[in-house]
């Protein structure tokens, strides 16, 4: 079962979800998962979302990406300070124009690495972005905040992120 925990609408700001009490208490859920319609204000066509685990700001976010657009496909693999939360629209794409993201975070109270894997559609002036990120955040931590940023910039208005915990399955005997 999803249980939608947070809705956030940032204007000209970053996002930061905390693990808090009652429904938002993050430790009885199993994953969480951020559905998100995006628009950076960094001066490109075409940007990244990044997000940050706990305040760690080390490089310790394992990261094999793959995205295409147009007649280009890439792949790259990298180790960075940060995971990625997909490809969006910058403030010189098309006016009123933004991404898709889907963020899923799994086992997040488990004692191993946790996996993360986004997905992003874009569509912007010169092409359109289709990405998938498959993460590892190189901690044995339960995930109790997520601070979501644009690339060297910040979220504009219209930006919306809806975060849901993931509920165990529940089985009869």
């Amino acid at each position: 079962a999803w249980v939608p925990l947070s809705t956030a609408t940032p204007s000209a700001a970053n996002v930061q979800f905390t693990s808090t009490t009652g429904a938002n208490d993050w430790s009885q859920y199993m994953d969480l998962k951020i559905i998100g319609y995006v628009r950076s204000s960094k001066a490109a066509v075409s940007t990244s979302l990044l997000l940050n685990l706990n305040n760690d700001t080390g490089s310790n976010y394992s990261i094999q990406y793959l995205y295409g657009g147009g007649t280009t496909v890439a792949a790259a693999t990298a180790s960075t300070t940060y995971a990625y939360g997909g490809f969006v629209a910058g403030d010189n794409a098309t006016a009123n124009v933004f991404s898709t993201v889907v963020i899923d975070l799994f086992d997040i109270n488990s004692g191993k690495f946790k996996s993360v894997m986004a997905w992003s559609g874009e569509t912007n002036d010169v092409t359109n972005y289709i990405a998938t990120f498959a993460q590892i955040w190189k901690s044995q931590a339960a995930i109790t905040e997520i601070d979501i940023t644009g690339f060297s910039a910040t979220l504009e208005a219209g930006t919306r992120f809806d975060l849901f915990g993931i509920l165990p399955r529940m089985v009869t005997a």
